[in-house]
């Protein structure tokens, strides 16, 4: 193993599996409370509270019965239920919450090691978590995906297909996986170097990323755990796996950390079992679920290859979507590190900001993509319309609170994140461009939703190019002679583009609902 820190740690905690032999001969006490913890976060939660927290779903989104004579679910046709804009909100609020809870993990990580006067250690666990937020974000269209092929399955009553959409893309979740297990030594060197952060940090970086790196196969099949659930509006359940795997990330950390003083190898070995936990129930959980309609899901139809080259196409098309977003968040970083530290902190404020309101938008268009999806599988044009119509109404609704907010505390919020009187002065000054993004961007994100139900992913894929090579020229165009504004500037056009272009291609998909036998 390559050494990144002092001696005495990389002695005392090795990366990799050979960890647990020696946790287990230095610790005793270590892996019984460790068990503890792990019971009774991932095994009794699923086996009781979700179980009964899942009864009471929303009434017509519910899972029904795998049993091949099942019928499918058929909201909104005559005489049957209607989605409400209550119902909305209810599938909304939790899909909300739960995507709000996606980055604490990080959170958590740099809290906890934030206590310990050494700023390398922040510096250090600060890098190895960009990297791995990375990395997933990259591979984050395994959830997408799952979720629209899995909503389809449900609509159209197809207890094989529900199965099946669970055990594909948790096997490409697998590959994947290993793939970055056996990728690693290229992986972190390329990663670090990029990062260009001193030795100190570099080396408990590569510490956190020797350890969290075993995790990526359980991260991943997480992914497709909670791409599947929610593609079943099991939305709650969804919730609470997501609430209980940063619980028992909290709580393995003030262990490892507080207690066992572990620093940062106690910090990546809390996280590391928390996606293991997390994912070990999520699977059994699915598994419990769909028990009565794996019939269908035989190895032969898992790797099936016209509808596995279906899926890796639409993953495909999702992928490139990610990576022109984060072409834009690097070139925004950069060109503003360019303009100064002060400016660059600023900037970072701000994009945090924004990202709070990308993630409650998450709701409103999961929800949409679920909604879309199973309408496409039921054939249903009313339920499609409605949830396009709901999903705009309500997305357009937190726009203008968000704005608001921010329009009237946007400079309080501004003193969560820093006290530093030059940096606060810079990022007010602003501020205002962050007034018109969420009345930017909100149609892009809603639509999102809606093409990734119908597991469209051709139009997502085009928006995003499109918009980025209208954003690459004004970038260069407009920070020369206005600074960080024109940087600003250049992402807000951005951000309309994705509502305009995504936009262009909705008759295309309200086309796909015509030329089908509709429930309307």
């Amino acid at each position: 193993m390559r050494c990144f820190s002092r001696a005495h740690t990389c002695r005392r905690i090795p990366a990799g599996p050979a960890a647990f032999i020696l946790l287990f001969t230095e610790h005793p006490p270590f892996f019984m409370m460790l068990n503890v913890i792990i019971t009774h976060v991932y095994v009794c939660l699923p086996a009781s509270c979700l179980c009964l927290i899942e009864r009471k779903e929303v009434p017509f989104l519910t899972l029904h019965s795998t049993r091949a004579s099942a019928p499918p679910v058929q909201p909104e046709r005559p005489g049957g239920e209607i989605l409400t804009h209550r119902t909305f909100l209810a599938l909304s609020i939790p899909l909300m919450l739960s995507a709000l809870s996606t980055p604490l993990l990080g959170v958590v990580d740099t809290a906890v090691i934030g206590r310990i006067p050494d700023p390398s250690l922040l510096g250090g666990v600060a890098v190895g978590t960009l990297i791995f937020n990375t990395l997933y974000w990259l591979l984050g269209f395994l959830r997408v995906s799952t979720s629209g092929f899995t909503a389809q399955a449900q609509g159209a009553g197809d207890p094989a297909g529900l199965s099946l959409s669970f055990y594909r893309p948790l096997l490409l979740a697998g590959v994947f996986g290993l793939l970055l297990v056996l990728l690693q030594s290229p992986i972190r060197d390329v990663s670090l170097a990029l990062m260009t952060a001193g030795p100190e940090v570099e080396g408990y970086a590569g510490v956190y990323y020797n350890i969290r790196i075993w995790g990526a196969p359980f991260a991943l099949a997480n992914y497709v755990v909670m791409g599947w659930l929610i593609g079943v509006s099991r939305v709650k359940g969804a919730m609470f796996l997501q609430i209980g795997m940063n619980l028992s990330n909290i709580l393995l950390c003030l262990l490892l950390v507080g207690g066992l003083k572990m620093e940062v190898t106690g910090v990546a070995w809390a996280t590391l079992l928390s996606e293991v936990g997390a994912a070990a129930a999520g699977v059994i959980w699915v598994l419990m679920l769909q028990r009565r309609g794996r019939g269908g899901a035989s190895l032969r139809n898992v790797i099936n290859l016209r509808p596995m080259m279906l899926m890796l196409k639409v993953n495909r098309d999702l992928l490139i979507r990610t990576a022109c977003l984060l072409a834009v968040f690097f070139l925004f970083t950069s060109r503003g590190a360019a303009l100064g530290e002060d400016t660059l902190a600023a900037n970072a404020i701000l994009l945090q900001i924004h990202y709070v309101m990308a993630y409650l938008h998450d709701g409103f268009a999961n929800a949409s993509s679920i909604l879309t999806g199973r309408a496409l599988g039921e054939r249903n044009a009313v339920l499609y319309r409605r949830a396009v119509r709901l999903g705009g109404i309500w997305s357009f609704g937190l726009s203008a609170v968000l704005t608001v907010i921010v329009l009237l505390w946007g400079s309080e919020l501004l003193t969560l994140f820093t006290g530093m009187p030059e940096v606060l002065e810079l990022a007010r000054q602003y501020l205002p461009w962050l007034l018109l993004y969420p009345l930017a961007g909100f149609w892009g994100l809603q639509l999102y939703g809606v093409f990734a139900g119908a597991t469209m992913a051709g139009p997502i894929r085009n928006s995003l190019v499109f918009s980025l090579a209208v954003f690459i020229p004004l970038l260069f165009l407009t920070v020369p002679p206005l600074g960080n504004h024109g940087l600003w500037l250049s992402f807000i056009v951005f951000t309309l583009g994705r509502s305009v272009f995504l936009w262009m291609y909705l008759p295309r998909l309200n086309r796909l609902f015509l030329t089908k036998k509709s429930a309307g």
